[in-house]
């Protein structure tokens, strides 16, 4: 693609305050970064996966509010972490987050454990512990 033909669609995320680097090729030949404000179809396709992360954030808010499951699984699809990932970041084991997504279970948590989770979802512990 020339450089003038980079897509400047301002449709984008953040309305074109977003922008990311793109390569084009200058009218001599070579290699250039430019920056693009997006094109309508990756706009499309963005607006649209946030759109369903949006909808499972909402989802799992409701299970939450209504004593599915614990806050703990709210704040892990907030931050879009799978099981494996939040084990990693907080530094406990996989089968243990799995239980702590219970209410039960969450409840009975010491707070040396909520500070792991609160420090790995960049959270204060009394967040986590009153949801909303």
């Amino acid at each position: 693609m020339k450089e003038k033909e980079v897509p400047q669609d301002n449709e984008g995320l953040l309305e074109g305050k977003l922008r990311e680097v793109c390569y084009a090729v200058d009218d001599n030949g070579n290699y250039v970064t430019v920056l693009s404000t997006g094109w309508t179809p990756k706009n499309a396709a963005l607006k649209q996966a946030w759109a369903d992360v949006n909808d499972k954030i909402e989802e799992t808010k409701q299970n939450v509010l209504t004593g599915k499951l614990s806050p703990l699984a709210y704040y892990m699809e907030k931050n879009i972490m799978n099981l494996k990932l939040l084990s990693q970041y907080a530094g406990i084991p996989k089968w243990k987050v799995k239980r702590h997504l219970k209410p039960g279970v969450f409840q009975k948590l010491a707070d040396e454990t909520l500070g792991k989770y609160a420090q790995a979802l960049d959270i204060t512990i009394d967040e986590l512990k009153t949801f909303m």
